[in-house]
């Protein structure tokens, strides 16, 4: 069965590096959390905020090695006072897991998006508010 999962987390500059760095806690936590194989990753579809130009966090993924998983950058919608510098990431993973067993995560600031998931929620025991 395929399961999305959801996670985001907010980048401290508009840098290659930053992007990059941001995008590999985030998708580590990821496949930590949920005990995701590379081989069950169906896809990936990033979003970015137009504040952050530089780079693709598909890059990032290929450096961990998804050179097989196909994937997808976007830039997020323009939305008055939504969060800046924030990388947005919708896994889609074969898994055998209930939905209310998936782990979603939002690191940094990103963990303001879904307090819901943050707080007592499926966040894989995350402090989204800490530094890598």
């Amino acid at each position: 069965m395929v399961r999305g999962i959801r996670g985001a987390v907010t980048v401290d500059s508009n840098t290659a590096e930053a992007v990059q760095e941001a995008t590999k806690w985030l998708l580590a936590s990821m496949i930590e959390c949920n005990q995701i194989q590379l081989e069950d990753i169906a896809s990936a579809f990033f979003t970015g905020t137009t504040d952050l130009d530089v780079e693709v966090p598909a890059r990032a993924a290929r450096d961990l090695g998804w050179t097989m998983v196909p994937m997808f950058c976007m830039q997020e919608m323009m939305v008055k006072g939504s969060l800046p510098r924030c990388i947005r990431v919708m896994l889609h993973v074969n898994t055998g897991k209930p939905q209310e067993d998936i782990q979603h995560i939002y690191l940094g600031e990103a963990a303001n998006l879904r307090p819901d998931l943050v707080e007592g929620g499926n966040n894989g025991g995350r402090n989204a508010t800490s530094g890598h």
